[in-house]
């Protein structure tokens, strides 16, 4: 496992809300389908959450755990608890058909906080913000790139791909001034 860092080395950008680069986190990619026996084990057992409904996210302290898709989820905690969290998931599992994926090195994470928050997401992505509930996790585009987002802590959460994290960055901010 790489050492932990930000592709961007923190940056932030201020204007009607505040653009920061949230990282690094550990990320999992875990793909099974829901009737795959030990899902809910591998998902407890690693995050202490339950495995999440359609669009939705749970949070247990400083870890996630995101729908994707029908036979997709996202474990985010902490950079550190990777490993451990890979071989929870293999034992809950046993032989059954999964996969668990670490892409932590592939994710780039950023905080949009302040007042103007949901104007910047307005702005760049087509999602409903007004509809958007706490806890609900959408799949959509930032710019022209693919990214998932979420309320939490009074601000919006965003993941990118790490290749395209400069411009995320920069739409972002430019979307907040």
């Amino acid at each position: 496992m790489s050492d932990p860092v930000t592709p961007l080395a923190n940056a932030t950008a201020s204007g009607t809300a505040t653009i920061r680069e949230a990282g690094p986190l550990g990320m999992i990619s875990l793909r099974a389908a829901q009737d795959t026996p030990g899902l809910a084990a591998a998902i407890l057992g690693t995050t202490g959450t339950p495995v999440p409904g359609q669009r939705s996210i749970l949070r247990q302290g400083d870890v996630w755990t995101a729908w994707m898709s029908p036979d997709e989820y996202l474990l985010i905690l902490p950079h550190s608890d990777v490993p451990a969290a890979l071989a929870t998931i293999a034992t809950a599992f046993g032989p059954a058909h999964h996969l668990a994926a670490d892409v932590s090195d592939a994710r780039s994470v950023f905080r949009i906080e302040g007042t103007g928050a949901d104007t910047v997401i307005a702005r760049l992505c087509p999602v409903d913000l007004q509809n958007l509930a706490q806890g609900e996790m959408r799949r959509t585009r930032v710019g022209q790139v693919a990214c998932a987002l979420w309320r939490a802590d009074g601000g919006i959460t965003l993941v990118a791909f790490r290749s395209v994290a400069r411009y995320v960055f920069d739409v972002l901010a430019n979307a907040a001034r």
